[in-house]
């Protein structure tokens, strides 16, 4: 009997999963970056206050709620409950859709208030770059919870599977909170 060496078992941290937390953390520097500029600029002045959307709030407690649904379909693939995975993901799926639709219109109330993207107002300019850049990084996560959803209905059991789905509940959360952290921080500087 040949015995099969796995090159990855050797490993402290799955390499795929270190991939994961060197982008985190590429991500955290930039958005360090953009707060940061934030603060510098609006100390310098010709800086304009404007109430930020609703939706902003709500979009918050979407990222909260989603987050916790990510938890309960990893949860449930843990142990091994196929339904209860997809009806999670899917939820989770829609949620984050849900997020996506809420920052498109949050984007229409601040056009509304006249709080455009000007280079003539750099307040205005800074919440939509930092939203904006959110906004893709939800949407890429989408895209993984997207697959991980179709793949639910394929190999629920699979250890890739379950590697994958716990690389997509890492970024999630991560997602989620940068999310509240933005609001927060857009809330109290603006």
């Amino acid at each position: 009997m040949q015995t099969v060496y796995k090159e990855e078992e050797n490993y402290i941290i799955n390499p795929k999963k270190f991939v994961l937390w060197l982008l985190i953390v590429a991500s955290v520097m930039l958005f360090a970056g953009f707060t940061s500029a934030y603060i510098v600029r609006r100390g310098e002045g010709n800086w304009e206050v404007f109430e930020l959307p609703s939706l902003f709030l709500v979009n918050t407690i979407i990222a909260v709620v989603s987050s916790i649904f990510m938890q309960l379909a990893f949860w449930s693939a843990k142990n091994n409950q196929s339904g209860r995975t997809k009806l999670f993901l899917g939820i989770t799926v829609a949620l984050g859709l849900s997020f996506c639709f809420g920052q498109f219109f949050a984007y229409q109330q601040l056009i509304a208030n006249n709080v455009f993207f000007a280079f003539s107002n750099p307040s205005n300019s800074f919440v939509y770059v930092i939203s904006g850049l959110h906004l893709a990084h939800v949407i890429g996560g989408l895209v993984f919870l997207f697959i991980m959803w179709g793949l639910s209905f394929k190999r629920i059991l699979s250890n890739s599977f379950q590697l994958y789905l716990n690389m997509c509940l890492t970024y999630w959360h991560f997602i989620g909170i940068l999310w509240i952290y933005l609001y927060l921080f857009l809330y109290l500087y603006r």
